[in-house]
C-alpha cells in the first residue's frame, strides 16, 4: 500500500476520474461540435470573403476598362480640340490678313481722296491769288487809261491769241 501513498498517484488518479466525468459528460463532443460549428463559421467567412474578393476584381476589371475608355475618350477630345484650335488658328490669320488689307485700301483711299482735295484746295488758293493779282495789276494799270481803249486793244489781240 505504499504504492497508495505517494502524492503522484493521487494526482494520477484524481486525473484519471477528471477525463473520465468529462468523457461521461460528453464535454469532448460538445468541444468537438463547438469546433466544429466554429469551423463551418470560419469556413463560411472564408467563402464570403472569396466571393467579395471575386466581385472586387470584376469592378476593379470593369473600372480598368471604364478607364481605359474614358482615356480614349478624352484623348480624341484633345485631339479635336487640338485640330479645332489649329483651323481657328489659320481663320483667325485669313481674317486678320483680309482686314488689314481692306483698312490698307481704305487708308490709301482716304490719302489719295486728301491728296487729291488738298490739290484742289492748292489750286484754288492759287486761282484766287492769282485773279487777286491780276486785278491789282490791271487796276493799276487801268487806272490812267479809260476803259474803252483797253477794250478795244484787247479785241484787237484775240484774233493772234485764238489761233
Amino acid at each position: 500500500m505504499e504504492f497508495f501513498q505517494e502524492a503522484e498517484v493521487w494526482v494520477a488518479i484524481g486525473l484519471v476520474i477528471l477525463i473520465g466525468a468529462l468523457v461521461w459528460a460528453k464535454v469532448p463532443g460538445m468541444a468537438l461540435k463547438a469546433l466544429d460549428s466554429r469551423g463551418v463559421a470560419i469556413q463560411a467567412e472564408l467563402n464570403e470573403a472569396m466571393r467579395l474578393r471575386e466581385e472586387a476584381e470584376r469592378l476593379l476589371a470593369s473600372i480598368k476598362t471604364e478607364r481605359e475608355h474614358a482615356e480614349q475618350v478624352a484623348a480624341e477630345m484633345i485631339a479635336n480640340a487640338e485640330a479645332e484650335a489649329g483651323r481657328m488658328r489659320k481663320e483667325a490669320a485669313v481674317k486678320l490678313e483680309e482686314t488689314i488689307k481692306r483698312r490698307q485700301l481704305m487708308a490709301e483711299r482716304k490719302i489719295a481722296t486728301a491728296e487729291a482735295q488738298a490739290s484742289a484746295d492748292v489750286k484754288s488758293a492759287a486761282a484766287d491769288l492769282a485773279a487777286q493779282l491780276a486785278e491789282k495789276v490791271l487796276a493799276a494799270r487801268v487806272g490812267d487809261k479809260s476803259s474803252a481803249a483797253l477794250i478795244d486793244a484787247a479785241v484787237a489781240q484775240l484774233p493772234g491769241k485764238l489761233q
